[in-house]
């Protein structure tokens, strides 16, 4: 939409006129102006909201969050000059190193104004969500003391103890399942189905029918009646239902929470009409970053709360501490340590199972009805920036980019839409690159749309047509569209991923040059176990030059902090298990606690090791100092009790601030999880269960960001990680259409239920149901309907790698590779990603002649 025809901005003479004659500070509007014509014109659009909805649909690099903290501060700004009101300005966005981002960038904008560091609170949703909740105890039926947090996973003891309640309590449907397609009687072959179900297919169905349907407000008795819809043989949502209820009551009767029981304990306050007003008196807007992120309920909350309701009067008596997220325990839950992957199911109020209470917090319906409110006069105050074209979860997690769409839609209906196509970020040729790729993937989706004679649907177009467009000459950017280093697009063709290596190693010593501090560079790999390979394949090339690499996917494992507890614990529980000690050992090396040597012959011994007769060998230096500090623990375990065990252990293994403040946090869930049967082997169990099937969060203390992405260093990181993250050269090898866009399987164990997977089938029903599509499709239809989403959402994620760039884009396709990276040797010829050999022909003087 052209600037012309946007409604909302408001001329800078007007602007300067109505400051001028209301602002008690005299060069307010001049640092007000001043702001504002430092922004780009999309920036500005933003900036010049006054009320009512706006979507900002922007490209990477357009500067959204630079953009959104100057208009948060001028709001805030506004609200001083209009009134005395203590409303708040809530900022929402996805992941805490991105809020801690954008409130010291809204601080640093107020104190240009000279105004107060105040008027505004910063918040993940499920942050948000918890602060309300917190806050009506008495409605929401979330009692922060009694509950546990938890991130299941789909091997998690809840998942799976749902499973078999649900095959005890329905036979016959289970029966039907072992049978499949067919099924001869054969005993074991009954045997092997009956593991894959239990183990996998089940587990998985429920796992994923849990995310998708109570993220959505979805209870079981509804899916149970969209069933009835549906003609499968196996029942599908039917079965989902039996298993997400039985989940449900598993949770509730151990008093253990969600991620998604939170936004659903928010939305039962806001049903009451006194709560839900208090909230809407704190608040005069809600402006969401990264909005293609959110889910049908979290979109729902914001809009309830940025919904005027209608007071009028003096908000001096507003409690302004209620909205401050500093003003809880943060220890109490810490929603903000949540990765975003983590969604999940309800909480403790008896009516949280309630189908009836459930249908009234969210119905299918619902979830669309604050859109269809939008109107040039709409009271909804609510910004939502984001890029559907840079929408990466939706696959497995219960994010869906169609409702930001559909948001942008109403908002270009009503010339409430801006968009932010100017970005500064990458030289002119990587951007060239991105909208080549973006169009060239849109085209190729309708044509075999239209081969197979469908009716195109723009809603499921990979891409949202939006072209990356450089910034004009006197942009305010300092160094914008940077000159490229080379070509700033290198197009490369190895011949296996040995010589993938070999060439990105060669590249990266040439741009590290004589001095590797002054450049930042990353490899984005598909999956953690690609970036495995590479941190050993490059190790010894970055230590002879100098040069950090930083895997943060052996990082990330820092998740590392339950495992090394345990290991310890599990010794100090049993000293004579010679797996146990040897387990114990390799954590204390690991953290250079003691020296490396052979663990295995001190294991084989316990007794000997720990307590050497007199008649035993001398013990060497080495030796001695791990036994002495082997029996330094297990004295400790007699001597302390219970709960401070992990405290002490923590201290031992010489922990950092982030890691000592991760071991304090599964203390207290811990301790909290065997309140009542206090007991070494309680303690053990609950640990064990959080390792092997639970995302345990660890507590970060420094900016992830900046961790990732310091000059001097080499990162390797997956594309999803990447994403919001920029480097001056981002490398990217493995370009193979076996991962991008991958090809949607049947793992060959369940191919007896058929050609497709229930838990994507069921998913697929579930999201035509909230998409209002006249009927659910059937299972053949419903697993095409996956595959194209799984296959545009890869496109996406190469788009978002692509625009991390600043100064070269370096890209690969190897002819040999693994078919499978847990089997990185077995090497064949593999079939390049799409996108690449279309690049290369766009962009011939850009590929890299490897016989030269």
């Amino acid at each position: 939409m052209s600037d012309s025809k946007f409604t909302a901005p408001v001329a800078q003479e007007l602007l300067h006129s109505e400051l001028s004659e209301r602002s008690p500070v005299p060069s307010l509007q001049e640092k007000i102006l001043a702001i504002r014509n430092s922004l780009r014109p999309g920036q500005q659009q933003m900036a010049d909201w006054q009320s009512g909805p706006l979507a900002i649909s922007a490209v990477p690099g357009a500067g959204k969050s630079t953009g959104m903290a100057a208009a948060a501060a001028i709001a805030i700004a506004r609200q001083y000059e209009r009134s005395s009101s203590r409303r708040h300005l809530v900022v929402v966005t996805f992941t805490r190193s991105a809020a801690a981002n954008i409130k010291a960038k809204i601080r640093k904008d107020l104190k240009k104004l000279s105004l107060p560091q105040t008027g505004f609170f910063v918040y993940t949703l499920h942050g948000l969500a918890l602060n309300i909740a917190n806050r009506h105890s008495d409605l929401s039926g979330l009692q922060l003391e009694n509950v546990t947090l938890i991130t299941p996973t789909q091997s998690h003891r809840f998942i799976r103890t749902a499973v078999e309640q649900w095959i005890v309590n329905n036979p016959d449907i289970y029966l039907r399942l072992l049978e499949g397609h067919q099924f001869d009687g054969e005993e074991t072959e009954r045997l092997r189905r009956q593991s894959v179900l239990r183990t996998e297919v089940l587990p998985e169905l429920a796992n994923t029918v849990i995310h998708e349907a109570k993220s959505s407000g979805i209870s079981a008795q509804l899916l149970r009646e969209w069933s009835k819809q549906t003609t499968d043989e196996y029942a599908i949502l039917s079965v989902a239902a039996g298993l997400y209820e039985q989940y449900q009551n598993l949770m509730r009767s151990r008093d253990f929470i969600d991620y998604d029981d939170m936004i659903l304990a928010a939305l039962r306050v806001l049903e009451n009409d006194s709560a839900r007003r208090y909230e809407q008196k704190q608040v005069f807007a809600v402006f969401e970053d990264e909005a293609q992120d959110s889910s049908p309920l979290q979109t729902q909350l914001l809009e309830i709360l940025a919904s005027d309701g209608g007071y009028e009067g003096d908000d001096s008596s507003l409690n302004t501490d209620a909205m401050n997220p500093d003003a809880m325990n943060p220890d109490a839950m810490n929603p903000d340590a949540m990765n975003p992957d983590a969604m999940n199911p309800d909480a403790m109020n008896p009516d949280a199972m309630n189908p009836d209470a459930m249908n009234r917090v969210s119905t299918a319906d619902s979830c669309t009805d604050a859109i269809h409110r939008v109107s040039p006069n709409s009271p909804l105050n609510l910004v939502r920036v984001g890029d559907p074209n840079q929408a990466i979860n939706s696959t497995f997690t219960p994010a869906d980019p169609i409702y930001f769409r559909q948001f942008c839609e109403e908002c270009d209906r009503i010339e409430r839409l801006a968009t932010m196509d100017q970005a500064g970020r990458s030289t002119r040729m990587i951007i060239e690159a991105a909208n080549f790729a973006l169009k060239w993937i849109n085209n190729q989706w309708l044509a075999v749309t239209n081969n197979k004679q469908q009716t195109p649907d723009n809603r499921q177009v990979p891409f949202r047509l939006q072209t990356i467009r450089p910034v004009e000459v006197g942009d305010p950017q300092p160094n914008a569209n940077p000159a490229p280093v080379g070509r700033g697009l290198e197009l490369y063709t190895p011949r296996d991923i040995h010589h993938t290596v070999e060439l990105l190693s060669q590249r990266v010593i040439e741009l590290f040059g004589e001095d590797p501090t002054q450049n930042s560079a990353a490899i984005l790999v598909r999956e953690n176990r690609q970036g495995r390979w590479l941190a050993e394949a490059l190790t010894t090339v970055c230590k002879e030059r100098k040069i950090i690499l930083y895997d943060v996917g052996e990082r990330d494992r820092r998740s590392h902090v339950p495992q090394e507890i345990l290991a310890l614990l599990q010794f100090c529980d049993r000293p004579h298990s010679p797996d146990y000690l040897k387990a114990a050992l390799e954590a204390l090396v690991q953290r250079q606690l003691i020296p490396t040597q052979d663990l295995n012959a001190l294991a084989s011994l316990p007794e000997e090791f720990l307590y050497p007769s007199p008649l035993a060998a001398t013990q060497s230096e080495t030796v001695q100092k791990a036994a002495r500090l082997c029996r330094s623990l297990l004295r400790a375990r007699l001597e302390l009790p219970l709960y401070q065990l992990i405290s002490f252990l923590a201290l031992t293994l010489n922990y950092d601030q982030a890691e000592l403040a991760t071991a304090d946090k599964l203390a207290e869930r811990v301790n909290q999880q065997i309140a009542g049967n206090s007991s070494m082997g309680g303690m053990l169990a609950a640990l064990s269960e959080i390792v092997s099937s639970e995302r345990f969060e660890p507590v970060e203390t420094e900016d992830s960001e900046e961790r990732y992405t310091r000059r001097g260093q080499l990162t390797i990181i997956t594309m999803h990680k990447a994403k919001g993250l920029d480097w001056d050269y981002v490398f990217l090898p493995f370009l193979h259409e076996n991962l991008i866009p991958g090809r949607f399987w049947v793992p060959p164990q369940s191919q007896f239920l058929g050609d497709f997977t229930l838990s994507e089938v069921a998913r697929a029903q579930i999201r035509a149901t909230l998409h209002e599509e006249s009927v659910i499709p059937d299972v053949s239809q419903a697993w095409e309907v996956a595959k194209n989403l799984k296959t545009s959402e890869e496109y996406r994620l190469l788009y978002v790698a692509m625009t991390r760039a600043k100064l070269l884009l370096w890209m690969s396709a190897a002819q040999k590779a693994p078919f499978t990276w847990s089997k990185p040797d077995n090497l064949q010829e593999q079939a390049p990603c799409p996108v690449f050999p279309a690049l290369k022909r766009q962009f011939p003087e850009c590929v890299v002649n490897l016989a030269r």
